[in-house]
């Protein structure tokens, strides 16, 4: 019997070893969805990512689902209130996560940031992945503020300085119609691509108090500061800043950059990911390309120091309905660790992660990253800062300005109308 029990609890101690090993091997399958298509700049770096981890953990498998960016927010929305949400998933973090994590369809990575992964990243960039204290995101991809990129080669031949002030600027933009060419490669089919200059006229008349206090309710989108950001738009618009059709033209498509780069626009208000698409398009020009900050609006509250961006651009997720939750979590180590980091670098990003900025040897880069780390004050994208209801009235309200259907009193008026609406009042 003693020889019996001693064999039989042997044979139990294998079997027990044989099923963890073989529940260790089970096979694991990830959804991940995001807005890496095949045109864009990190999607190697992610790709990489994925063969890593899945070299790394066999049995693993990740499916990458990429989404163009305007399409990709519905997409998760339906996804979401339908309880089908993937696995992994990415957004802007602030209050385009939060609405998920309210609803309770992302999992907390609050017990899994160890104070190795945690001090990984720039403190400022991990703010936008907290909602209440806790972290659902993680920044990866890009300190991402919105900067006016220009032609050095054009300005330098119509004796042009860049400008430090709306009147100076109103001047490059005289200059240059009056010389057969587009001042702003602009491709506003997109809406947000046109929402930059909302944002930056708003800040350099408003200071970030307007939108502050228009969003806590002290305040209200149809403020002069709002107004009179519209009609500098509409301003602009009338002097020729922008290329004709310009809310036809696609962003996703390249047209704004194609006018760069064929001599027939001056200046690109973009975000710095510009510069990834500058070295990988047109490399040989690449020494032609410079930015500057938005110029300041005479007797305005704004900070010309101030940034419109993001200090950690994208930002991925787990949701609830992961089956595998602890695996997911792994794999978003390998997105952020200094193998991505510096992959990221090499294309012209600058990743939310510490220590990069010695490992920066491109003055570019350098200028990029010290002009965030000066700015008073970085303003989120409003389409990300804004309740969704709410954001998609400015993009239309915004995208309506520069095609003269609307005036800015209009455009103003129907932002408050939605905020009203919104909050309840």
């Amino acid at each position: 019997m003693k020889k019996f029990s001693i064999l039989s609890l042997a044979l139990l101690m294998v079997i027990s070893l044989f099923s963890v090993t073989v529940m260790a091997q089970d096979e694991v399958n990830l959804t991940l969805w995001d807005i890496r298509t095949a045109s864009d700049q990190v999607t190697p770096a992610l790709e990489n990512a994925i063969e890593r981890f899945e070299a790394d953990n066999p049995n693993v498998n990740i499916e990458h689902v990429p989404t163009q960016n305007d399409n990709y927010k519905t997409k998760l929305r339906t996804a979401m209130s339908a309880d089908n949400a993937p696995d992994l998933f990415m957004t802007w973090g602030s209050a385009s996560l939060e609405r998920y994590v309210d609803a309770d369809k992302v999992y907390s990575l609050e017990s899994h940031m160890t104070e190795d992964w945690e001090s990984n990243f720039m403190p400022a960039a991990m703010d936008l992945g907290r909602v209440d204290g806790e972290m659902y995101g993680v920044p990866v991809t890009n300190v991402s503020p919105a900067l006016v990129w220009y032609r050095t080669d054009l300005f330098e031949e119509y004796g042009l300085e860049v400008p430090e002030t709306y009147e100076d600027l109103k001047n490059v933009v005289k200059t240059f119609t009056d010389n057969g060419i587009t001042p702003f490669a602009l491709a506003n089919k997109n809406k947000w691509t046109g929402s930059m200059y909302f944002m930056y006229l708003a800040d350099r008349i408003g200071g970030p108090e307007a939108l502050q206090q228009a969003i806590s309710r002290e305040g209200s989108f149809n403020d002069e500061a709002f107004i009179e950001a519209g009609r500098r738009i509409q301003e602009l618009v009338e002097m020729g800043a922008f290329p004709d059709g310009v809310n036809g033209l696609d962003e996703d498509a390249g047209q704004s950059r194609t006018l760069l780069y064929t001599d027939r626009a001056a200046m690109y208000l973009m975000g710095s990911w510009a510069y990834s698409s500058f070295k990988n398009e047109a490399p040989d020009m690449l020494d032609q390309f410079s930015f500057f900050n938005f110029p300041e609006v005479e007797s305005g509250k704004g900070d010309p120091s101030n940034l419109v961006g993001t200090p950690g651009d994208n930002y991925y997720s787990v949701s609830t309905k992961a089956g595998n939750k602890e695996v997911a979590v792994e794999f978003l180590k390998y997105l952020t660790d200094a193998k991505m980091g510096e992959e990221l670098i090499n294309i012209g990003n600058i990743p939310p992660f510490t220590g990069i900025s010695e490992k920066i040897d491109d003055p570019i880069m350098e200028k990029i990253y010290n002009s965030s780390q000066e700015a008073n004050h970085i303003q989120l994208w409003y389409d990300q800062t804004l309740p969704l209801e709410i954001a998609q009235v400015h993009l239309n309200t915004t995208q309506a300005l520069f095609g003269m259907e609307m005036t800015p009193e209009e455009a103003a008026n129907q932002m408050e109308e939605a905020a009203q609406e919104y909050y309840g009042e």
